[in-house]
């Protein structure tokens, strides 16, 4: 039993596009190397796309390729408004946008509004002096009188977040990096430059943006001292999670920036505006960031990113924090991205896995709101075990062995199960590629039919081929054990979701209505483990 609908259903005709839109996360750096160096690039992606549009998704969201000192890997922006070289150029850019909208896809892009990398021009002014132009674009603070940092802010990637600078006399912020200083948000000289970089990329034709890390871009003016977290259950791995974030970032104002960003975006046909937000009080946040019309489409953070085990209770807990009121923002959802491990090494024993992965896609595609498959989820991957020698992210190397390796979901994506290079494009990429992946290939996964690659595009043809899938409300989420069901309903349509997230038969024989989709063998009177079955009711 599925569906093979290709298009969208036909109510879905009048939202705008990315209500209810799948989308596809590209890394760069790992989707594909045209030219031997080790790291993929503009033409590997542009080379990619078909292979992206046949999955039934609706845009790609491309993570940094800006000019960059690569410190954090592209979220160090040194010139907002270039491709650095390992990626290509801005006409290779250009042609990746081409080929996209000829395949009916939408291009949004990453857009690091809270810092810049120390190499930015913009900074190198900032520094110079503290009179000059931009001497105020940056976050600067005189030492306390003993001389040490003007707060005790921590940043993210461990230790102060602030750092000396003896050109100055002073001391700079930043959140994360000490080579990623904090753009004051405050400044409208700053706001102004970075619309401009907003309506630079619009001008090229993308089709919106998600912006990284939004949440930080405005300080306390006041610079008062974070509080101390109380104590959790959690372990504290960084200095950072020993506060509370009160005065280090969130500030009231960045709605109103926004306001502005979307106010640009909305002069462009087609737009989309996404805020990446973590924290302790990121639904909040992502509930002001998205309020009313006039403020970003949507907003996602970690509900499941970084969640240890998949279960009915999270699932309903999330969904039910964005219930549809009016002037809610609209919710989107990722399993997997660049920064968190791959679902099915968190979710699933391996002797479980080929199963769990029809039931999470199943299950990704059933909920409300925007969807995001990260690259290689299509696919199945698992998390690649780096060895510390050949670690590249800062975060992991700083604080090893306690926090994750971000490398482990970086790794190169495997297109060619009998190439040596796995048809990446380079024989010595910038992070080693799994044995495990190999298996898993592209070619090898589109020569078998009951591969989680055509599982996959079957699972978003049922979604965008119903209306209660695509965009439909979401009803009656309930949670035992191990059973997860909720309804999806639009336009007369109600389609019942019932989802076994356990390893163990599940009876249903009361379930009622018609099977259109099944996955793993379910029926209406069980569901084996993992299975799922969507009933037309």
């Amino acid at each position: 039993m599925s569906s093979h609908a290709s298009s969208p259903a036909p109510d879905a005709q009048a939202l705008p596009w990315w209500q209810g839109a799948a989308i596809y996360q590209i890394y760069p750096r790992s989707f594909r190397d045209t030219n031997g160096d080790g790291i993929g690039d503009l033409p590997g992606i542009t080379s990619g796309l078909d292979h992206v549009a046949s999955l039934g998704v609706d845009a790609v969201w491309i993570s940094p390729f800006f000019t960059s000192p690569m410190r954090d890997f592209g979220y160090d922006v040194a010139d907002y408004c270039d491709v650095d070289p390992i990626f290509g150029t801005l006409s290779d850019f250009d042609a990746l946008v081409t080929r996209a909208h000829e395949l009916g896809l939408k291009v949004l892009i990453d857009q690091v509004y809270s810092h810049t990398s120390d190499d930015h021009a913009w900074f190198a002014e900032s520094r110079a002096s503290r009179d000059n132009p931009k001497a105020d674009w940056y976050v600067w603070r005189d030492a306390k009188p003993d001389g040490s940092p003007p707060t005790n802010w921590q940043s993210v990637f461990g230790g102060p977040a602030w750092t000396w600078d003896a050109r100055r006399g002073q001391y700079y912020l930043h959140n994360f990096l000490a080579s990623q200083p904090q753009l004051n948000g405050h400044n409208p000289d700053v706001q102004q430059a970075l619309l401009d970089v907003a309506k630079f990329w619009l001008d090229r034709g993308v089709d919106g943006f998600r912006i990284d890390a939004i949440n930080f871009s405005m300080h306390d003016p006041e610079f008062r001292d974070n509080p101390p977290a109380p104590p959790t259950d959690k372990p504290r791995t960084r200095p950072f999670d020993f506060q509370l974030k009160t005065y280090n970032q969130s500030h009231r104002d960045i709605p109103l920036f926004l306001e502005r960003l979307r106010s640009l975006a909305d002069r462009y046909d087609a737009t989309f505006t996404l805020a990446e937000v973590g924290g302790d009080e990121a639904l909040v946040e992502m509930k002001s960031f998205t309020q009313g019309d006039a403020r970003l489409n949507s907003a996602y953070g970690f509900d499941f990113l970084y969640a240890d085990k998949l279960t009915p209770q999270l699932v309903c807990r999330a969904l039910g924090d964005w219930p549809g009121q009016p002037g809610e923002g609209w919710p989107s959802w990722a399993f997997e991205n660049h920064d968190a491990p791959r679902a099915v090494s968190r979710w699933a024993a391996p002797e479980h896995r080929t199963a769990f992965l029809r039931c999470k896609m199943a299950l990704l595609a059933a909920l409300r709101g925007n969807i995001i498959v990260y690259q290689g989820e299509e696919l199945g991957l698992t998390q690649v075990d780096i060895p510390f020698e050949q670690l590249q992210d800062p975060e992991a190397i700083a604080n090893w062995p306690l926090t994750l390796s971000r490398d482990g979901v970086r790794t190169p994506l495997p297109w060619a199960g009998d190439a040596p290079d796995m048809g990446f494009g380079s024989a010595e990429p910038w992070l080693p590629a799994s044995e495990d992946h190999r298996p898993l290939a592209i070619d090898r996964q589109e020569a078998d039919d009951a591969s989680l690659l055509h599982f996959t595009r079957d699972v978003l043809a049922l979604r965008n081929g119903h209306p209660a899938l695509h965009h439909g409300a979401l009803e009656r989420c309930r949670a035992s054990a191990a059973l997860l069901s909720f309804d999806r309903v639009a336009d007369g349509e109600r389609i019942r979701c019932l989802f076994n997230l356990s390893d163990q038969t599940i009876d249903t024989a009361d379930a009622a209505g018609s099977p259109i989709f099944a996955v793993n063998a379910a029926d209406t009177d069980t569901l084996p483990p993992y299975g799922a079955l969507f009933l037309s009711c």
